[in-house]
């Protein structure tokens, strides 16, 4: 079943509220959304919300759907910073309407392209899907931080881990994005590897926000 954009924007906020920020209603005056009435009854009527005392709550049976537009909103950030190259505040907007395009088959297949990223460009926890769960073991085993690679082992790029803007567009600017194939050459004094065709040297700290696919 798909709800229409604005009772999705609705669960989003409103799983945030309460998975990551500990309140479980808010205000229904704090509701930005358009059509936010239509879709507020929308959600009461399938039951995935409760509106008591000029308040909003997200029950059980709403939770995991919110939870999964929360991911496709934070995959759909990391697919247009990593991949696209948008600046912030344009990737904020455009990641809104591309998230609710998003069908569950395309959603495995971007989060399985930037490696099952753990977290969005703003650093917060993308909820994992089943692709993710499904090759956990796999995934651990052969993506691992640039640090954690011996000299002369190689790969491609998975994703960049990073809370740190700055960080991530410095990185992205010297050509690491997630595909590019990489390669260590040396650990002391600095890290310096070889991404693409480019040689580029970076410390410890920048060194471990870059993850790598071993090539086996």
């Amino acid at each position: 079943m798909k709800l229409s954009d604005a009772a999705e924007e609705i669960l989003e906020t409103l799983w945030i509220s309460q998975e990551e920020k500990g309140i479980k209603e808010i205000d229904l005056g704090k509701l930005v959304s358009e059509n936010r009435d239509l879709a507020i009854s929308e959600l009461k009527n399938i039951g995935y919300v409760s509106v008591e005392n000029g308040k909003i709550k997200l029950l059980d049976k709403g939770k995991e759907y919110a939870r999964n537009t929360v991911r496709r909103h934070r995959l759909a950030e990391r697919i247009m910073t990593d991949v696209l190259q948008l600046k912030m505040d344009l990737m904020d907007k455009t990641a809104c309407q591309f998230e609710h395009m998003l069908q569950p088959e395309l959603e495995e297949s971007i989060c399985i392209l930037l490696g099952h990223p753990k977290v969005c460009p703003h650093g917060k926890p993308i909820p994992p899907g089943n692709c993710c769960v499904e090759s956990k073991w796999i995934v651990e085993a052969s993506i691992k931080p640039l640090t954690a690679l011996k000299v002369g082992e190689r790969g491609k790029v998975a994703y960049i881990h990073t809370h740190n803007d700055k960080k991530l567009q410095k990185l992205m600017a010297m050509g690491v994005l997630p595909g590019m194939p990489i390669s260590l050459l040396h650990k002391i004094p600095s890290y310096v590897f070889q991404i693409g065709h480019t040689q580029v040297a970076v410390d410890n700290e920048m060194a471990s926000d870059i993850y790598v696919r071993i090539q086996r």
